[in-house]
């Protein structure tokens, strides 16, 4: 994961434009309580209502959480909601210049109620819709159109947010992906169900889900292998860069104009919510994209984004410090730990992987040793060591080190598998191997906030103890559990 961290540390704040239906998501919550004595249905008794941006707003909104410069395009009704709508825009900070007002239809109102049953966790019971779906009449398409050759000098991106509700007409998306393929920037749309998806021809990208796609494609995707076949035929139909199609909880389907085809699976999530993640991919993907990103490492992103969305309820923003906290597997993250042999790690990556966990907020200790036969003591030992900090950096001693440290006859295990079985245990988060006699040098690099040795030294004896003092830092001297020696178990397994 260490790319996807270097990635969010430079994602910076592009311009990105984005083009599409605005709507105004609204929630009535409440508890469930019983069924109605007038009809046989569920009475829910309100609690509050909370109201939140959605459609194309929606994904602008994620957008300006993620930390970019956002400018959107589209229409609203000339009717308090779409005043409602503006204001929040506006306290958002979202350029909304772009947005006109319209008396020919209403603002797209989606209204959900979400019931709590025994005060346990709230589903949502039914959605009702308040929208036009007619095409934008032609006077406003071309007011529309000439906004969007003004903005599209300022974007480093462009995303279309096609919800079919009449702003995305085959007029105004050919404005937008003729300007865009002038001024030689991307352009991705996440298309609408059904209909003519030759309006998309010529985008870079399209993100269908495995309906959208199937429908487009007249095919019935079971499989990520069929949703492949899918997105390479949408590449090169509508002669795109890359076909994207998107599975829930199977990832997405990746095909390039090149040839390249790839599944991008996702970490299984706790699933509360899916409204509004197709709305995260398309935005994660825009940001990534625009900062100079790669589409293999711009969909993994996008991967871990949309995965946190339906970990929330509704149309959910997601920070750039919630993607770091869930690749850093910060401790509301820790179910999804690293796997063993991925916690094993050269300075370079150690030292990226603890710069982004700092600014994640979190403290670094530091220990070292052969670890050659792992017993009880050493296991009693590193949980002591994890529990000075957030995470817990193991340094261990090459098998040159440890022959010149213990003689010739030891380790008794290679270096790699000290590592792996080091690595396995919950209470190590990374595990670094060096060649020298002391960890002096590596101690210098990491520069923990706590040092950790065992009680059977002193701190003055303590390689790096002075060094890691001098910058605020602390030694721990942790317990000393007697009863345990590896040279001790040697000389037993020698006699038995």
């Amino acid at each position: 994961m260490s790319d996807l961290i270097e990635l969010v540390h430079r994602l910076g704040s592009p311009h990105v434009l984005v083009i599409g239906d605005v709507m105004l998501d609204r929630y009535v919550w409440g508890d469930a309580e019983r069924i109605s004595q007038e009809a046989p249905v569920i009475l829910l008794r309100a609690d509050h209502r909370e109201e939140r941006l959605g459609g194309a707003s929606s994904v602008a909104t994620m957008l300006q959480a993620l930390g970019a410069r956002t400018q959107l395009v589209g229409v609203v009704g000339d009717d308090s909601n779409g005043q409602h709508t503006r204001q929040m825009l506006d306290s958002l900070g979202i350029d909304a210049e772009g947005v006109l007002t319209t008396n020919d239809r209403p603002t797209t109102v989606k209204e959900r109620y979400i019931g709590r049953a025994q005060a346990r966790h709230p589903q949502q019971m039914i959605r009702v819709d308040y929208e036009s779906r007619d095409s934008l009449p032609a006077d406003l398409e071309q007011r529309l159109a000439s906004i969007l050759t003004t903005k599209i000098r300022q974007a480093d991106i462009i995303l279309i947010s096609d919800y079919d509700k009449g702003v995305c007409t085959p007029g105004l998306l050919r404005t937008a992906i003729t300007r865009a393929q002038a001024r030689g920037i991307r352009i991705l749309a996440d298309p609408t169900r059904g209909g003519d998806y030759a309006k998309y021809r010529g985008c870079s990208s399209i993100t269908p889900n495995r309906l959208e796609a199937g429908l487009a494609t007249r095919r019935t995707l079971r499989t990520p292998e069929q949703a492949l076949d899918a997105a390479a035929e949408l590449c090169a139909t509508l002669q795109l860069e890359a076909g994207i199609v998107t599975l829930d909880k199977d990832g997405m389907a990746f095909a390039h104009r090149d040839g390249r085809r790839h599944l991008f699976p996702t970490r299984p999530r706790q699933v509360y919510d899916i409204t509004g993640a197709g709305d995260m991919v398309m935005a994660t993907l825009g940001l990534a994209l625009a900062a100079g990103a790669d589409y293999d490492a711009a969909i993994r992103l996008a991967n871990i984004a949309g995965g946190l969305e339906v970990e929330k309820i509704g149309v959910a923003t997601v920070t750039r410090q919630e993607i770091l906290a869930d690749l850093l597997h910060a401790p509301f993250a820790s179910a999804h730990r690293l796997p063993s042999a991925a916690k094993v790690v050269s300075l370079a990556q150690l030292v990226n992987e603890l710069d982004a966990r700092r600014r994640n907020g979190q403290t670094i200790a530091f220990t070292n040793g052969c670890f050659d036969v792992l017993h009880a003591g050493h296991v009693q030992y590193l949980a002591e060591a994890r529990r000075q900090a957030d995470c817990l950096v193991v340094a261990l001693n090459s098998d040159d080190s440890v022959r010149r440290l213990k003689g010739p006859t030891r380790p008794l295990n290679p270096v790699e598998a000290r590592a792996l079985v080091l690595a396995s245990l919950h209470d190590v988060d990374y595990v670094t191997i060096f060649a020298e006699s002391t960890p002096a040098a590596l101690i210098a690099a990491v520069r923990p906030n706590v040092l950790v040795k065992g009680a059977d030294y002193r701190k003055e004896d303590v390689v790096g103890a002075a060094f890691v003092e001098s910058y605020g830092g602390r030694v721990h001297l942790a317990e000393f559990h007697s009863g345990f020696s590896t040279t001790q178990l040697i000389e037993r397994m020698k006699a038995a």
